[in-house]
């Protein structure tokens, strides 16, 4: 019997149905319009968007545009792609400009829905962003679909690696710029470390499509994007430690392969700690120390490196680098390194030149950068499986889109052996069986050892086969393209976001270019091309007779989105095919997540050796599994997102003040403000609210006014007069401090005085931002001790980072004072070489890196050079310690002449590092 939600779904549709029908209404207006725009010349079609924006300039909102945008875009297209947008692209258009993920399967055309809603948010004038997953992508698909931008008068732009600042600019500039979702968030932390606004490469946010948008905002989401700079080298202690791993066995340590964790147990640590006192590694003879808690660190990562990761499945060696392979796609992950000085354990264990570690300057997550667009909207083939994800982190309804011709494809159940050596026994057979019969095979794998594994086989059974890891997206492109060609069997590590259709018979228009590229124009290279014309159609033909494209999946990804992904990759516009899974009880999946009973499930219902099952129950079990795996990746992201939402409020603050100050022309108002937030804090630090005059510290006071300002007042001697009260000391010091720096400002004149206050601001902050980011680093780390405590982690941290932060504050608001008090220049320089000494120093290598959920990193271009710093005026006059124009030249680690007791280089001389 039926329930309820299910009658009433037979009888008036799911939600999303419904939805899609009423798009269906404003498509029948767009087809209407198609003959009237097809007659305009192609003038007259570009004239239409200077028409639009009038509208828009007029008051009419991009709702009111829609239908006339969308045709005009569809005759945009047929003119300059030869491609004709379906009805079911433009409701994938309607649903990105509404700000929802367009779910659409494999080849039904998602670059070129695109263009329909970047279009028309395009008329506003403020920039639209297409975000996809790699370089090649993002570079193809500006370049294609720019043609289209360009009949109607756009400009179009693409961020991709190794641009420099005003070329990111000038992308950043067009009408639509296509790029990675990597580059577009590093150049977010750049442009936040940028020092004058002209810098600066990015616009406000407005309008963001995200392409395969459940790899990017989920699978990527686990980690943060940071941007580090370098720390110093403990190289040689990595491969110290390393040299101890040999004598690492199985009782030293205990692991969890669901967690991917391990640690040492307490014979191991018994052992290590002698190992380590042997060695002369450890400053006292406990390993817990607070003395040795690095050597405990790099102990850790060391036991990881070489207990959890595997060469070949988790990272491969190569020109004397330990080069990450990504989970999803299989691809090496040229540049990144893991955090935490994993990275560095590993070029241990594997004899490579070990790098250096890295500290945070600037991070943000992926789920809170995308966050910062007013209106975000995505697509993708497989999004309907994370919808509560979407919801509930990005506000983000899913909309499954139907497909423009019905799906023929036919999904066969799972096959599932004893081990792993049977099922690829039976993977073979059938390859073999394809092959003969011309029908193409596309072969799935989750990691580049199982490919090659596979790849031995065939080669023993002299199946002609390519292997796809691990290569250039250029060449992977050219590759997937031909994957239709009659019997090709192509073996690819996981196909999520590969960008490029599998056509029948392969693709034409890569195959033309292949052939043709070297041949000169003319009648032979005519002749030519109508020969590989025919040749593509009968081999497509070939094809449809043998059942179209075959899908073989050699175990279950942990992500049922992966499995779909390449499912999806067969029956693409009505296309035949098939698509089969063979797994093992030996698969990670099957062995880590599966039910403890399914073994002896699958032995009661009948599995012999060599037999393979197909029974409901086992995709049941395997779905569960899947499902278990899934939510625990949604719990990181979700924890992730939790912890960055402390620091994200702090974050948009500390960034919005710069740019305020950046945008400023005159600070006097700030540093006056923080100069009097410095001496409240001092007096209520050492003159107690409503004490008598016996409880103050008047001599810490006017030391502390002599640290911080250079100045030497009689702070004792007012402490020491009758009645006086605490607030005419604070007005008393208020007067000289103001007084003392009035008298700055006018011996260095205000225009310099102006570019030294906001040049030092901007200094002091990012270096107050920068430590205070290392400060949560570390609290990060050992929070989690306190849930032993029966306190919540989270709550602990909110508290512990708020207090950090208003911290750092006070810290920022004392050290500008102190430096603005106490810094002398040259007041005989013109105005612009001052603001070139008093630039922003910039850290001598910065490394823009994303770490994955064990802590990956990526690395970008290096930074400038550090530029000149400020020169100061030591002339030969008497020694004054209270004006550095008369100390000459002072040693680095000499005591800094000014009293504060701390070494030049850490005081005064600071500025000059």
């Amino acid at each position: 019997m039926l329930g309820f939600g299910s009658l009433a779904k037979r009888l008036f549709g799911s939600a999303n149905d419904r939805t899609v029908k009423q798009l269906r209404g404003r498509v029948e207006a767009i087809n209407a319009l198609e003959p009237q725009i097809a007659t305009l010349s192609d003038a007259e079609l570009k004239g239409q968007t200077d028409k639009f924006q009038a509208r828009l300039a007029a008051g009419e909102s991009l709702d009111d545009l829609l239908v006339e945008a969308f045709a005009t875009v569809r005759e945009a297209a047929k003119r300059a792609l030869g491609q004709r947008h379906f009805d079911v692209q433009l409701i994938g258009g309607m649903v990105l400009h509404s700000g929802k993920i367009s779910e659409m399967r494999t080849g039904e055309g998602k670059t070129l829905v695109a263009t329909l809603a970047a279009y028309l948010n395009a008329l506003e004038g403020k920039g639209v962003h297409v975000i996809t997953v790699n370089d090649y992508l993002a570079a193809r698909d500006a370049g294609w679909m720019g043609k289209v931008y360009g009949a109607l008068g756009l400009t179009t732009g693409v961020i991709v690696h190794d641009l420099t600042d005003e070329e990111r600019r000038q992308a950043y500039a067009c009408d639509v710029t296509y790029g990675t979702n990597n580059e577009f968030g590093f150049d977010y932390l750049r442009d936040n470390m940028k020092y004058r606004l002209d810098q600066m490469v990015q616009r406000p946010f407005n309008y963001a499509i995200v392409d395969e948008v459940d790899s990017i905002l989920i699978d990527e989401a686990r980690t943060p994007l940071i941007i580090s700079g370098p720390t110093e080298d403990n190289s040689d202690l990595y491969r110290r430690i390393d040299l101890l791993m040999p004598q690492l066995e199985e009782p030293d340590y205990e692991k969890d392969e669901k967690q991917r964790t391990v640690s040492l147990s307490e014979e191991g640590q018994d052992k290590f700690e002698k190992l380590l006192l042997e060695a002369g590694l450890l400053k006292s003879e406990n390993l817990y120390d607070i003395d040795n808690v690095t050597i405990v660190h790099h102990l850790h990562q060391a036991v990881r490196a070489h207990i959890i990761f595997r060469r070949d499945r988790d990272y491969v060696v190569k020109d004397d680098k330990v080069i990450i392979i990504d989970e999803f796609t299989g691809r090496m992950m040229t540049g990144r390194r893991y955090s935490e000085g994993l990275h560095q354990a590993l070029e241990a264990k594997e004899h490579v030149t070990v790098q250096n570690e890295n500290q945070t300057l600037a991070s943000i997550t992926f789920q809170n950068y995308f966050r910062l667009y007013p209106k975000l909207s995505g697509m993708t083939g497989t999004a309907a499986t994370e919808a509560a994800e979407f919801g509930e982190i990005y506000k983000l309804d899913v909309l499954e889109i139907p497909t423009n011709v019905g799906v023929k494809r036919k999904d066969l159940d799972d096959e599932v052996y004893l081990s792993m050596r049977e099922k690829f026994d039976a993977i073979v057979t059938l390859i073999a069986e394809c092959s003969t019969r011309q029908q193409p095979v596309l072969v799935g794998t989750v990691s580049i050892e199982k490919s090659e594994m596979l790849s031995e086989h065939l080669t023993k059974k002299k199946v002609p086969h390519r292997v796809l890891n691990a290569r250039f997206h250029e060449q992977e492109a050219h590759i997937v393209a031909q994957a239709g060609r009659p019997g090709a069997v192509t073996i690819a590590t996981n196909m999520a976001g590969r960008g490029t259709d599998i056509q029948l018979g392969g693709n034409l228009t890569m195959l033309l270019e292949d052939e043709l590229a070297a041949m000169p124009e003319g009648a032979e290279r005519d002749a030519k091309a109508a020969e590989l014309k025919a040749r593509h159609a009968k081999d497509k033909e070939i094809v449809l007779a043998a059942g179209g494209l075959y899908i073989i999946g050699t175990e279950r990804h942990e992500s049922r989105r992966i499995d779909n992904q390449l499912r999806g990759r067969a029956g693409r516009q009505g296309d035949p095919g098939g698509s089969k899974f063979f797994l093992s009880l030996e698969d990670d999946l099957m062995r880590i997540f599966g039910s403890e009973n399914l073994s002896r499930m699958l032995q009661r219902l009948g599995l012999k050796e060599g037999e393979a099952i197909i029974h409901p129950w086992v995709n049941k079990a395997l779905e569960k599994a899947q499902q278990k795996v899934e939510a625990r990746n949604f719990d990181i992201r979700k924890n992730v997102l939790r912890y960055d939402d402390v620091m994200n409020q702090q974050r948009k603050s500390i960034y919005e003040q710069r740019i305020e100050f950046m945008r400023s022309s005159d600070v006097a108002d700030i540093t006056a403000s923080m100069r009097e937030h410095t001496v409240n804090n001092l007096v209520a630090e050492h003159i107690p609210a409503n004490s008598y005059a016996e409880a103050w510290n008047a001599k810490g006071l006017e030391e502390a006014v002599q640290r911080i300002f250079g100045l030497e007042l009689p702070v004792g001697a007012w402490a020491a007069e009758e009645g006086i009260a605490e607030d005419e000391i604070r007005h008393r010091l208020t007067d000289e401090v103001d007084r003392y720096m009035a008298a700055k400002a006018t011996r260095f004149g205000p225009e310099i005085m102006r570019m030294i206050e906001k040049s030092i601001l901007l200094q002091i902050l990012d270096q107050c931002w920068k430590e205070h980011l290392l400060q949560l680093d570390y609290l990060r780390q050992a929070i989690g001790l306190r849930a032993y405590g029966q306190r919540d982690p989270l709550r602990e941290y909110q508290q512990e980072a708020f207090n950090l932060y208003e911290a750092m504050l006070d810290h920022v608001n004392e050290e500008v004072t102190r430096v603005l008090a106490h810094v002398e220049v040259r007041v005989e320089q013109p105005p612009q070489e001052v603001e070139q000494q008093f630039a922003r120093v910039e850290p001598a290598r910065l490394e823009a890196v994303h770490p994955d959920p064990d802590g990956i990193e990526s690395e970008a271009a290096p930074a400038p050079a550090p530029r000149q710093a400020p020169v100061v005026n030591r002339s030969a006059a008497g020694f004054n310690p209270r004006d550095p124009s008369s100390w000459g030249k002072i040693s680095r680690n000499a005591v800094c002449p000014c009293g504060s007791g701390k070494k030049f280089k850490h005081c005064h001389g600071a500025l000059v590092e």
